[in-house]
């Protein structure tokens, strides 16, 4: 059982809403002896500290300066079984390494700069990086409805130049592994000011708008895809 601290400090943003995938990602680590694993773009470090603590042997990643990023959150919980390297996720330097890859919210900036071509690149190169049987666990941001797509471009200092995903693309990066599971959830949540907002229209979504807004309006993808 994940406590309430340890959630928060998994996905630090939007919680409620993101933390959907956890049970399903469980699910899916279930089948995998634990191993080794890497997370993806990992900021502060919570998926790896969600890993660390299932018992596998991680290594958090981002662009630059990981270690100096992520070890406190990691140090608070006194774990051992977590390092560091800074690493491209569209050119992971791993052939057939892994048993699970990780990220969460890193494909929107990716095309930022790269476009969809350096997108399908980032998932190639995951797809290389892990142990046949490995899963990649993700959730990402997707396109949403044309409400979300206006306010972003109004209120987020990115939002006209990430280049947020559809499902119909997530299936396409995707199309190289065997088994593949892809979600959607969460409309009412994104609009939230402050994190008590948030979790408050997030329980809005699960008991009303999840079951009745189309997921192409939906804001978040998550899943997994098996090598």
């Amino acid at each position: 059982m994940n406590s309430p601290n340890l959630i928060n400090d998994i996905f630090q943003w939007d919680v409620k809403a993101w933390s959907t995938a956890l049970p399903f990602w469980e699910q899916k680590i279930k089948e995998i002896p634990t191993g080794k694993a890497l997370e993806l773009g990992g900021r502060q470090g919570g998926l790896s500290l969600w890993l660390a603590t299932k018992g596998f042997n991680v290594i958090c990643s981002d662009l630059s300066e990981s270690e100096v990023t992520a070890k406190p959150l990691h140090q608070k919980y006194q774990l051992t079984n977590i390092g560091y390297a800074d690493i491209d996720a569209t050119a992971i330097p791993f052939q057939d390494h892994f048993d699970i890859i990780v990220f969460k919210s890193i494909i929107g900036g990716i095309g930022r700069f790269g476009g969809m071509e350096l997108q399908q690149q980032t998932f190639d190169s995951i797809y290389n990086a892990l142990k046949p049987g490995g899963y990649l666990l993700f959730a990402e941001n997707l396109i949403a409805s044309p409400l979300h797509q206006f306010l972003r471009k109004k209120f987020v200092k990115w939002g006209d130049t990430w280049r947020y995903v559809s499902l119909d693309e997530l299936r396409t990066f995707t199309k190289e592994f065997r088994n593949v599971e892809i979600h959607a959830t969460g409309f009412k949540s994104a609009f939230g000011r402050s994190e008590s907002q948030r979790n408050l229209f997030s329980m809005i979504d699960k008991s009303i708008c999840n079951s009745i807004v189309p997921d192409n309006w939906k804001y978040i993808a998550y899943g997994a895809a098996q090598k």
